[in-house]
Order: structure tokens, then C-alpha cells, then sequence
């Protein structure tokens, strides 16, 4: 058993030290192992990545890194994923994620991403210049319980309180909760256009969204 913690170990440390490449080969040694993909998962992808988004909130790691962590995170992500959904059942909840039409910066939407997808959530990427018809769409498609958008653009903001009026005209804004973020949002923002609440960082954004979807 301590050799299999040593492993696991391991992997949560090549994760924080940003080495996709060992990382990938440290999953496939512990899969051949016989450890379970979930426990793999877990046990030290996960855990690794949330010690990230905490070094990214101390600023002890900065975008780069974080983004060279994610990478890290989804090449042993992407290998035990296939795995774990073919022996599960549990329907897992749904995030939709995307920047906010007229605005392309999206590497704060991303470190976002990787964070709740880090949490066990189903995630939707929508990528940045989102319009509104394409949330609406998506959120009409993929009935999600929490929609996420961001912006770095003070002129963009308008689109947010876009959304959130055409989910209330098509009687959908119930059955969704909307977050938002970015930064030039804040929670006074986030309240004026009825959204259901602000995250500041990652890491308050997988907070939020524990919060509001478990009540």
C-alpha cells in the first residue's frame, strides 16, 4: 500500500511541477498497476490541480504556469476519462462555459475550465465571441444547471445582462443558475443584471458553482 501512495503521490507532484509528459507516463504505469482509474483521478490529478489554482490565488504561480499545469492535468486527465466514463453511470452536473460576445481574451476562462472540470463537472466550452443566440442555444441543448460567462472587456459586459434577459423571455432562467466573472466584474455588477453570483478567481468560481448547485 505505501508503495501505491508513493505512486499516487507522484502524480499529484507532476501535475504541480507542470511535466505532462511524466505525468502520462506515471497514469499509464499506476493504470498497469492495477489502481482504478477514478482512484487516479481523484486521488492525485485532482488534488494536484486544486494545490494549483491554490498557488495561482497566493500568486505563487502566475497564467503561465497554471496554463503549463492544466496541460499537465489533462494528459493524465484525457487518458483515465475514457475509462471512468465507461464503467459509471452517474450522471455528473453540467457546466456551460464561454467569453462573452465581442471579447477574445479567454486564458481566465480556461484556467476556469480546468478547475471545474478538476471538481468533477461536466463541462461545456464554448470558446470565447460567444453571442447570445449561442448561449441560449447551448443552454436550450445541453440543459446544464450552471452557466458560466466572462469578460475583460468593460464594453462587452453589456452581453451578460443580454443572456440573462432572453433566459428569462424564454421562461429557462429557473431551471439555470448564471455566474459571472472577469475583471472588470464585480458583485454589484453581478447583482444588477440578476445573476445568481461572482466569482473573483478560479478557485471562487468551483466554490460558487458547490454552493449554488447543492444549495
Amino acid at each position: 500500500m505505501q508503495g501505491v501512495n508513493l505512486k499516487l503521490d507522484e502524480i499529484r507532484k507532476a501535475v504541480i511541477e507542470m511535466d505532462d509528459v511524466k505525468t502520462a507516463q506515471l497514469v499509464n504505469t499506476a493504470l498497469k498497476q492495477g489502481l482504478a482509474p477514478q482512484d487516479i483521478l481523484n486521488n492525485c490529478l485532482i488534488p494536484g490541480m486544486k494545490e494549483v489554482g491554490e498557488l495561482f490565488t497566493r500568486k505563487e504561480y502566475y497564467v503561465p504556469e497554471v496554463l503549463l499545469a492544466s496541460e499537465a492535468f489533462y494528459a493524465g486527465f484525457n487518458i483515465v476519462s475514457p475509462l471512468i466514463k465507461s464503467q459509471s453511470t452517474e450522471k455528473k452536473t453540467k457546466v456551460i462555459i464561454g467569453v462573452v460576445k465581442g471579447d477574445i481574451h479567454d486564458i481566465g476562462k480556461n484556467i476556469v475550465k480546468v478547475l471545474i472540470e478538476a471538481s468533477g463537472y461536466d463541462i461545456m466550452d464554448l470558446g470565447k465571441d460567444v453571442s447570445t443566440e449561442r448561449f441560449i442555444k447551448a443552454v436550450t441543448i445541453e440543459k446544464p444547471a450552471v452557466l458560466a460567462m466572462s469578460s475583460l472587456m468593460t464594453t462587452t459586459l453589456v452581453h451578460m445582462e443580454e443572456v440573462i434577459k432572453e433566459l428569462i423571455k424564454k421562461k429557462m432562467r429557473r431551471n439555470i443558475k448564471v455566474i459571472v466573472g472577469g475583471a472588470p466584474v464585480n458583485e454589484e455588477f453581478a447583482n444588477r443584471i440578476g445573476a445568481d453570483g461572482y466569482a473573483e478567481d478560479a478557485m471562487q468560481a468551483v466554490k460558487l458553482i458547490k454552493k449554488i448547485t447543492i444549495g
